[in-house]
Formats: C-alpha cells, structure tokens, sequence
C-alpha cells in the first residue's frame, strides 16, 4: 500500500499529474528534491533566472508583484498538489513574479537543467508541459474577462468557486484557507468591500467567515451570486 504522505501518492490527487504518461511521472520524482520554507520566506522574485518546475506538497505559495510605491497586485495562492514554473521552461526567461511561502511549506522541485536534459531525450513530453501551461493561460483569461465585465460581488464569487474547485487541479474542497485582505489583492478590491461582500453572501448562506478561512457552504448559491445560474 502507498504511504499517503509520499509526494507520488499527494500528487496523484492533482488532475496533471495523475494524467502524465508513468514514465514521465517516474522520470520526474527520480530527479527532484524536497524544499523546506520558512513562513515569509522567499523562493524567487521576479527577474530571477529559471530554476525549474515546483509542486506544493504543503503549505502554500503566494504568487504576486510589488510596485516601486510598494502597492502590491496577489495574482494567485498555490496550494498542494499545484505545480508551477514551467513559463521559464518554455521561453528560459527571467522569473515574471515574486513567489513567497505562505506559512510553513513543503515543495517538490524539479531542476531546470533535469528537466531540459529530459525533454531532449524525450521530446514527445513538451505537449505534457504545454497542457500545464494552457490551462493557467485559459484560467488567466477569464480572470480578465471577469475583471473587465463583472461587478465586484459577482467577481468575488466566481473567484471563490475557481478556488472552492481547485482551479482545475483538484476535486472540490469546502475550506478556504484564505485571509479576507489576500482575497481583496487578487482581486484588486478594497478590504472594505471584500468584506461587505463576503458578510453578504454569509447572510444569504452560501457562506461562513471565520478568522483565516472561507468556508462554503452552498455552492448553488454562490453559483446564483456569481451570475452563473437563472
């Protein structure tokens, strides 16, 4: 029997992952190591060199950028068992934001040059890291038609419904481990309106607050407040 807490069997749980051809899966575990971060601490910023493909196996990754005037845009938290970095894969160009750890965290890191050396022996596996990368592409540009054509509630709850599914990776999970001023960063709105509408949608039912977590409680609900249902 798989011991639950190897990074294989966490990482099953993720929808790329668990879809990659075995050997694929075999060829990457045998070339990573395991990366321990403090809370605040920093794993790249951007215009960093390439340094490889990531996965969360706990804890969680805030991903974002910080202005010269020091206001700060949260593009997105990666938690367990997401993979990110493979932009810098692609194109071998400097790191485009800042990763911070999120609290005490655990990854998985598979080295650029590893993963290069695999790819020229096996060419076939780029269509595996391209699929990785379009589905942040697809996510990434319908957070900008949210942005451009949505109010902020309906916003707020279709980017609580991207996060309660996973964003695609996992299967559907009820806590949210997500402060209310992170939310407000992603999603370029104020705290104050963050919190206006969450108690809102607490009071419809669809949700409840508590210190440090979202947890949901009707999806149907947040589906109707996030304009998604008749």
């Amino acid at each position: 029997m798989t011991d639950p807490e190897t990074p294989r069997a966490l990482l099953l749980t993720g929808h790329w992952f668990s879809n990659l051809p075995p050997a694929l899966q075999d060829a990457l575990l045998e070339s990573a190591c395991q990366r321990q971060l403090e809370p605040g601490q920093r794993l790249f910023c951007r215009g960093d060199p390439p340094c490889g493909l990531y996965a969360v196996l706990e804890g969680a990754i805030r991903v974002g950028a910080v202005s010269r005037d020091g206001k700060e845009a949260l593009l997105t938290l990666v938690e367990a068992p997401y993979w990110f970095g493979e932009i810098s894969l692609f194109d071998g160009q400097p790191r485009t934001h800042d990763a911070y750890a999120e609290g005490a965290t655990r990854l998985l890191q598979i080295p650029q040059t590893s993963l290069l050396a695999l790819l020229e022996r096996e060419p076939r596996y780029w269509r595996e890291f391209a699929l990785l990368m379009s589905q942040k592409l697809r996510l990434a540009f319908i957070a900008l038609e949210d942005m451009s054509l949505l109010p902020a509630a309906p916003r707020l709850a279709r980017r609580l419904l991207l996060m309660a599914e996973g964003y695609g990776e996992t299967g559907e999970r009820r806590s949210l481990h997500l402060a209310q001023e992170q939310l407000a960063l992603m999603l370029a709105l104020s705290r104050q309106t963050t919190n206006q509408i969450l108690k809102e949608l607490q009071a419809r039912g669809a949700l409840r607050l508590t210190y440090g977590e979202i947890e949901i409680l009707d999806l149907q609900l947040l589906r109707q407040a996030a304009g998604m249902l008749d």
